[in-house]
């Protein structure tokens, strides 16, 4: 049977496992918020104990709290990080007060046990540890370097491999000509690597984009304390904890231009999570490009084989279906609902806080995670490995009676109208066609009807 000791708080005594690291006011939240069972991300638990890593080393430094004490904290946070089981000790519900309080407490209480154990003495979990900070200026800062980290470790990384996997398959297949379509009807032909290069440019805006919005990610509201004055922060500690942080995570992170919009709103997470969102979309379009593009192999286009990567029926024996794109999109469907969600959380920011801080923690982190994960897989298992079906192309490409729009400085919109009509009522080349109704010579009209030469130079 599991034992308990004796913790004390504000509020008074309560049991708390034996062998927990946190006290009071994290098993308060245990008992009070069982929602989802969903914890904080790993990345904002992360961001969280950097944070106190450089308070306490800021702290001490300008000796707010003891020397020894300010690096036994420090060190019990570097610990916790080097130990891939830390978030066993962050067990908090996402669904909790909405100014991420008991998060704080629960960082600042496991810091303060294994402070505590390693100096024989006692360190306080808010007299040490949280020193010169409060729960509302540490989860908006914990929000700003959790994404702010993810964004330049993990999501433009994904990015750039996967432009770049796209534009090294433009290189193989770039040459192709096929058929371009509008409304998913036929239109004019086009290269391989005019729509591959179309996908790539998409990718590439996105990683400016992302790049332009991280200098606000990275200006953090820590010294504001409880309202955004400043109140029990040394006037030095904001400028010392920035030098720290920025060490740690090798970003360098800036003080915000105003404490008070940075703890009264969240309007920096949600103009990110919105790039976020138009980042979800361009993967969408390109997910299903190729699902369109690798339909059939016999009913539907069939221009590309997608890598055979599993069965795609329990029934249908040979059935092989394009998972790694379906995947793509469902991380994009999931990208754009987490953006609403922030959306709404960002606007509940009454007076001189926003009240939906964790919420918006798990969002951001979940959707920067999905998609750097989701350009990988697209990358890698989709892009690179696709095969063209030239045959497929041709055939098709022979036969579209739109090629006859380069006749229409010729012989007119109406005439080609007609010859597009009857070539495709008749399934014949539209060469064939234009040979009978007008006076132009072959050579002439093959070099006007050449799927090659309408595709343009760029």
């Amino acid at each position: 049977m599991t034992s308990f000791r004796t913790v004390r708080d504000s509020m008074g005594e309560l049991q708390v496992p034996a062998d927990a690291l946190y006290a009071a006011q994290t098993q308060r939240a245990i008992d009070n918020f069982p929602v989802s069972g969903q914890p904080l991300p790993a990345a904002f638990i992360r961001a969280l104990l950097n944070i106190k890593t450089a308070a306490a080393r800021a702290n001490g430094e300008l000796g707010v709290i003891p020397a020894d004490i300010a690096a036994a904290i420090a060190d019990a946070a570097q610990t916790l990080l080097a130990d891939e089981s830390f978030m066993q000790h962050f067990p908090l519900d996402v669904f909790q007060t909405g100014s991420g309080t008991s998060s704080n407490m629960n960082a600042n209480e496991v810091l303060a046990t294994l402070a505590s154990r390693s100096l024989g003495q006692e360190v306080s979990a808010n007299d040490h540890v949280n020193a010169g900070q409060s729960s509302n200026d540490t989860i908006p800062s914990a929000i700003h370097t959790a994404a702010a980290v993810l964004i330049a470790q993990e999501l433009l990384p994904a990015l750039d491999h996967l432009q770049r996997a796209i534009a090294q398959q433009s290189e193989v297949v770039g040459h192709i000509v096929k058929t371009g379509r509008t409304h998913l009807m036929d239109a004019m032909p086009l290269r391989m690597e005019q729509a591959l290069g179309g996908w790539r440019t998409q990718i590439l805006q996105n990683i400016r984009a992302l790049k332009a919005q991280q200098p606000l990610l990275q200006s953090l509201a820590q010294g504001g304390t409880a309202v955004g004055t400043g109140v029990n922060a040394h006037p030095q500690f904001s400028l010392l904890f920035l030098h720290e942080l920025s060490g740690l995570i090798g970003l360098k992170m800036t003080r915000a231009e105003n404490f008070f919009t940075h703890m009264s709103s969240q309007d920096v997470a949600v103009a990110v999570s919105g790039q976020l969102k138009t980042t979800a979309v361009s993967l969408m379009k390109i997910a299903n490009d190729l699902r369109w593009m690798n339909s059939g192999p016999l009913a539907g286009l069939g221009e590309i084989e997608l890598p055979a990567l599993q069965p795609g029926s329990s029934i249908m024996p040979g059935k092989v279906n394009p998972v790694i794109p379906e995947s793509v999109a469902m991380v994009a469907a999931q990208v754009m609902g987490n953006d609403t969600t922030i959306t709404i959380a960002g606007q509940s920011g009454s007076f001189e806080l926003n009240v939906m801080l964790p919420l918006v923690a798990r969002n951001l982190c979940e959707s920067i995670q999905l998609l750097a994960n989701a350009s990988r897989l697209l990358a890698n298992k989709a892009i690179s490995g696709f095969r063209v079906n030239e045959a497929q192309i041709e055939k098709a490409l022979a036969r579209n009676p739109v090629l006859v729009t380069a006749l229409n400085p010729v012989i007119g919109y109406l005439q080609a109208a007609d010859i597009a009509k009857t070539a495709y009522r008749d399934n014949r080349p539209v060469l064939d066609v234009a040979l009978e109704k007008t006076d132009i010579p072959r050579a002439e009209l093959e070099r006007l009807l050449d799927p090659a030469l309408l595709t343009g130079q760029s």
